[in-house]
C-alpha cells in the first residue's frame, strides 16, 4: 500500500485491492451508454468524496473515491462537454472524438454522504418496478453522485417469517398486509391491511428483486438504508399476546388505529432483534438501519399508553379495557414526557445495535414539522438523549417545506443528520422547484458553524419523474459545483447536453422559464383548504373551487419563456427539446383550466348560466387537448395499469393490481384528506377521471341555476363518489397514444388557453 499525493491538495491511499471498484464503475459507464473502452478509471481512498478527471490527447482518466464518485465525475465533465445529458425522460450521446485536453481539477463534496428517495417512493413510484427499471435508477443515482439511498424493497419477505415464527397463520398474516401500492404507510404504522391481502407471489417477485438492488448498490460502493423493527405489529399478534404492552395508536387519515408495541416492553427487543437476524440471513447486513416509530403518530407519553398532551391524538392501551375507552389522562408534567420519550428513543436504539452492533439507526425528520406542535425542540431533545451521537442519522428531509428544524434543535443536539428536500409530494408532477433558493440554501449551510455533524444532503422525492432539472441540479450542487457560480453558469451546458444546442435565444428562454416556474419552492395549491391535488381540476369537486387563488410562480415569465423556447428551437425539434415544450404547455394550460374552472363553478353559483355554460366549454376543451398532448410522455395513466398488470401471474390478480394502482393515483383511502393527493397530470386522468368528475358537478350546479333552486352540494358528491367507485372497477386500462404531429398538438394547446 502506498500513499499518493496530487498537486489538487487530496492526500490518498491507493491499495492494489481497490482496482475491482473500478470495474463496476466502467459497468455502470456502458449500462448508460457510453463505450467500454477508452478509459482509465481507478478508486482512490480519500478523506471526502471526490474524483479527477482527465482528457489529453482523447485518453480519458479519472480517479475517485469510489466507484460513484467515478461515474458521477465521468458524467458531469461530458455533460459540461455537451456530450452527454442522464435523466428519467431518456438520455442523449454525443460522439466521445474530438474531446479538448481538460482537468477537471479537485472536485469535492462538502457532504460524506448523499442521500436519495423517501419511504413513500416505493408506494407512489415504484410498486410495479422490475429489475431493468431499478438496474437504471441505481445507475442514474451513480451518475447523480448518490450513496445513500433508501432501499425498502423485499422487506414483506421478512415480515412475512417473523410473523409466521411468532404464531401468526399464513392467512392472517396476509390480511394484516396492506396492497403493493400502500405499504409504505404499513410499514411506518399509519395504515395495516388495506386492500390486503397481500399477493404472495408480489411478496415472492420483490424479494428476488431486492437481492438483486443490494448486489448492485453495494458493488457500486454504496451504503444502501435497510429497514428495522419500529414497533408496529398486526391486531392478530396483539389479540395473542393480552399481557403485552401495545397501544391502539390513533386514526391516522381516517383509517382504523395500528397497534403499536412499546419498546419497554419483552417482546420488542425480540421482535426487533429477530427482523434483523431474519433478514441479514436473507439479504447480508447492513450499515444504516431505518425506523421511523412515529410518523404522523403522536407518540403515547401517557404510562397507561394514553395520548394525554394532546387528546385529538387518541392513543389506548389495546390490551386494557379501562383504556380502550375514549378517556384521556390530564396532561403530563413535561418531566414526564421527557422521561417517556428518552426511553422510546434509547429501546429503540438498543434493539437495532442487539443484532447490528455496529449499526447506525436512521429516522426521517419528517414527524418533528409534521407534528411541530408536539414535537418541540424541548421534545426532540429528550427523544433523542439517550442514542449516542455518532450512531444516529436524522434525515430532515423537508425543509422546502418546514425549514429550520435543525437550527431550532442546535442541529439536533449533536445527533449526524442530512439535510434535504422533499420536493415532490405524492407523485404530483405540477412543473416547479426553486433553483436560486438551492443555491442559496446549500452554499451558506455547507460553512454554517451552527451546523453540528451535518453529515450530508439528499432529494427525498415521495415520487419520481417529473422536473428532472431539479434533481440534476441540487445534486450537482451536492458537490461543490457551480454552488456560487451563477445559474446561467450552469444552464447552459445543461441545455447543450440536452438538446444538442445552447443558441443564446434559446438560453434566455430557458432563463424566463426558471423565473416564471422553477422559483417556487413548495407548490402550495396541492393542499388547499384540506384538499389534495396539483391543480383544481385534480381535487375533487367543490364549491369552493370559485375562490381558488392564482398558481404560485411568474405567468407571465413561464408564458414569455415558453413562447420563446418554441420560436428558438430548431426543426424538427430534438426528442428531449420535445418533451420539455410538452411539459411546460401541459402546465401552463392547466394553470389557465383552472381558471376557466373557477370561473364555471363562480357563474353558475351567481346563476350566470350562459357564462357558466361559455367557461365549461373552455375548461372541456382544454382538459381534452391537454389528454391528447401528454400522451406521448414517460408516463401515462396506460403505463402505469400495464406496469401493474404485468405483476400478476393470473387474471384475477391482474385486476386486482390494476385496481390498486388507480386507487393510489386517486381515491387513495381512508376516511380523511387523502384523495387527489398523488393526482397525476397523466394522459387518460384529463379526459377519463379529472373532467368527468367536474361534468358530473358543472351539471347539477347548471341544472340548480336554471331551476332556481338551491344547490345540493352533498347529493352531486354522492354522484361522484359514485362514479370514483366505478371508475376503480371498470376495468379499463387507458392505452397511451402519442401525438402525430407534437408540435401542432402543443400549438393547439397553447391557442386555447391564450384566450380572453
Amino acid at each position: 500500500m502506498r500513499a499518493l499525493s496530487f498537486a489538487f491538495g487530496l492526500s490518498l491511499t491507493l491499495s492494489p485491492a481497490m482496482a475491482q471498484p473500478a470495474d463496476s464503475a466502467r459497468a455502470a459507464l456502458v449500462r448508460l451508454g457510453l463505450p467500454a473502452q477508452g478509459w482509465d478509471l481507478r478508486v482512490e481512498r480519500a478523506d471526502q468524496p471526490s474524483y479527477r478527471v482527465t482528457v489529453h490527447h482523447g485518453r480519458i482518466a479519472a480517479r475517485g473515491s469510489s466507484p460513484v464518485a467515478l461515474v458521477h465525475g465521468l458524467a458531469q465533465v461530458l455533460q459540461r462537454q455537451g456530450r452527454l445529458s442522464l435523466s428519467w425522460e431518456g438520455d442523449r450521446h454525443a460522439s466521445l472524438r474530438g474531446l479538448p485536453d481538460l482537468d477537471s481539477g479537485a472536485v469535492t463534496s462538502p457532504f460524506a454522504l448523499r442521500a436519495y428517495l423517501n419511504t413513500c417512493t416505493f408506494g407512489y413510484t415504484s410498486p410495479w418496478w422490475d429489475w431493468a427499471r431499478w438496474s437504471r435508477e441505481i445507475d442514474l443515482m451513480a451518475a447523480r453522485g448518490v450513496d445513500t439511498p433508501l432501499a425498502m424493497e423485499g422487506q414483506e419477505y421478512v415480515w412475512a417469517q417473523l410473523w409466521r415464527e411468532s404464531g401468526l397463520a399464513d392467512g392472517e398474516i396476509a390480511a394484516s398486509l396492506s396492497a403493493a401500492p400502500f405499504l409504505p404507510w404499513q410499514r411506518m404504522g399509519n395504515i395495516a391491511g388495506y386492500r390486503a391481502p397481500l399477493s404472495a407471489t408480489w411478496i415472492a417477485r420483490k424479494h428476488r428483486l431486492q437481492g438483486q438492488i443490494l448486489a448492485r448498490m453495494r458493488a457500486l460502493g454504496m451504503k444502501p438504508i435497510l429497514p428495522a423493527f419500529s414497533g408496529y405489529v398486526p391486531e392478530a399478534f396483539a389479540r395473542r399476546h393480552p399481557e403485552a404492552r401495545i397501544y391502539r395508536m390513533r386514526a391516522w387519515e381516517g383509517f382504523p388505529g395500528t397497534y403499536w408495541l412499546d419498546p419497554s416492553d419483552p417482546l420488542f427487543a425480540k421482535l426487533a432483534r429477530r427482523f434483523i437476524e431474519i433478514y441479514t440471513k436473507t439479504y447480508g447486513p447492513g450499515e444504516y438501519y431505518l425506523a421511523d416509530a412515529f410518523n404522523e403518530m403522536v407518540p403515547p407519553i401517557a404510562e397507561d399508553g394514553s395520548d394525554a398532551a394532546k387528546a385529538s391524538y387518541g392513543d389506548s392501551t389495546a390490551n386494557s379495557a379501562a383504556n380502550s375507552a375514549a378517556t384521556r389522562a390530564a396532561a403530563l408534567p413535561p418531566q414526564v414526557r421527557d422521561a417517556r420519550l428518552a426511553a422510546y428513543g434509547e429501546r429503540l436504539y438498543a434493539s437495532i445495535t442487539a443484532a447490528a452492533p455496529r449499526a447506525t439507526w436512521v429516522m426521517q425528520g419528517w414527524l418533528f414539522g409534521a407534528d411541530k406542535t408536539f414535537w418541540t425542540p424541548e421534545a426532540i431533545r429528550a427523544f433523542l438523549s439517550r442514542v449516542p451521537n455518532e450512531r444516529m442519522l436524522i434525515l430532515d428531509i423537508g425543509n422546502d417545506r418546514y425549514p429550520g428544524i435543525w437550527a431550532r434543535t442546535d442541529a439536533f443536539d449533536g445527533k449526524n443528520w442530512v439535510y434535504g428536500y422533499v420536493h415532490n409530494y405524492g407523485g404530483s408532477n405540477p412543473v416547479y422547484g426553486d433553483l436560486e433558493f438551492y443555491r442559496r440554501d446549500l452554499g451558506a449551510l455547507a460553512g454554517n458553524p451552527q451546523a453540528g455533524h451535518l453529515r450530508g444532503f439528499g432529494l427525498f422525492p415521495e415520487g419520481l419523474h417529473s422536473n428532472s432539472i431539479v434533481y440534476a441540479y441540487a445534486y450537482d450542487l451536492a458537490w461543490g459545483q457551480s454552488a456560487q457560480a451563477p445559474l446561467a453558469e450552469w444552464l447552459r451546458p445543461y441545455l447543450r447536453a440536452r438538446y444538442g444546442t445552447a443558441s443564446p435565444a434559446l438560453v434566455a428562454a430557458w432563463q424566463d422559464i426558471v423565473r416564471g416556474a422553477y422559483a417556487t419552492r413548495y407548490w402550495s395549491p396541492r393542499w388547499w383548504q384540506e384538499e389534495a391535488g396539483a391543480y383544481l381540476l385534480f381535487k375533487r369537486p367543490s364549491l369552493l373551487g370559485a375562490d381558488y387563488p392564482p398558481a404560485p410562480g411568474d405567468r407571465a415569465a413561464l408564458h414569455q419563456g415558453l413562447a420563446a423556447l418554441i420560436a428558438a428551437a430548431p426543426r424538427p425539434w430534438p426528442r428531449l427539446l420535445a418533451y420539455d415544450i410538452v411539459d411546460l404547455a401541459r402546465h401552463e394550460a392547466s394553470l389557465r383550466l383552472d381558471q376557466d374552472l373557477s370561473a364555471a363553478v363562480a357563474a353558475y353559483r351567481a346563476g350566470d348560466v350562459a357564462r357558466g355554460d361559455a367557461a365549461a366549454a373552455r375548461a372541456k376543451a382544454l382538459a381534452h387537448d391537454i389528454d391528447a398532448l401528454i400522451g406521448g410522455q414517460q408516463e401515462t395513466l396506460g403505463s402505469w395499469l400495464a406496469q401493474a398488470r404485468a405483476y400478476g401471474t393470473t387474471p384475477a390478480e391482474q385486476a386486482s393490481f390494476v385496481t390498486q394502482a388507480k386507487a393510489v393515483v386517486t381515491v387513495w383511502g381512508g376516511a380523511g384528506h387523502l384523495s387527489d393527493y398523488a393526482s397525476r397530470a397523466w394522459q387518460g386522468l384529463y379526459r377519463g377521471y379529472y373532467w368527468p368528475r367536474w361534468a358530473l358537478f358543472l351539471e347539477d350546479q347548471r341544472a340548480a341555476a336554471i331551476a332556481h333552486r338551491p344547490f345540493d352540494e352533498a347529493a352531486s358528491l354522492a354522484r361522484i363518489r359514485a362514479f370514483e367507485q366505478e371508475w376503480l372497477s371498470d376495468g379499463k386500462l387507458w392505452p397511451g397514444q402519442a401525438p402525430a404531429d407534437p408540435a401542432a398538438a402543443v400549438a393547439r394547446v397553447l391557442a386555447e388557453a391564450d384566450h380572453d
